[in-house]
């Protein structure tokens, strides 16, 4: 079976297109190395692949193959996740918190131009007065 048909029916990717997707990016490894869509997926086959936003890579055994895409407990059934992996998952969760991006703490988005006119007065202000103090002394 095509590795890019498995994750789809084994729910890790919504569709085949972004399974495909993700595989070209060699974002998912079999065996320890990088495969292409195509590549045949045997029951054996140890899987790296990364999801979302989440740096950690899931490994995973594949316990069987299937051709369709069924309900989730029979999905699951498909595949086993190494305990390193599900201890690194949890881990990387429980520290989530503490590893945010300052750029997520933002909350309003772009200055409206009333901001910004604020801003550039304030930034100007202090300028205008010591080009005018040089330029007196200048004369004298």
């Amino acid at each position: 079976m095509r590795l890019d048909k498995w994750l789809w029916a084994a729910r890790f990717f919504k569709t085949r297109s972004l399974a495909t997707e993700e595989v070209g990016r060699n974002r998912v490894l079999v065996n320890e190395q990088a495969a292409k869509a195509s590549r045949e997926v045997r029951v054996g086959d140890r899987l790296s692949l990364r999801q979302g936003d989440c740096p950690i890579a899931r490994v995973v055994t594949v316990l069987g193959v299937s051709e369709v895409r069924g309900p989730a407990p029979i999905a699951q059934a498909l595949y086993s996740e190494t305990p390193e992996s599900l201890k690194a998952q949890a881990d990387w969760r429980a520290n989530r918190v503490f590893l945010r991006d300052p750029a997520q703490g933002i909350e309003q988005g772009r200055p409206t131009k009333q901001d910004r006119r604020r801003l550039e007065a304030w930034q100007s202000g202090p300028m205008s007065h010591s080009d005018n103090d040089n330029d007196n002394d200048d004369a004298d």
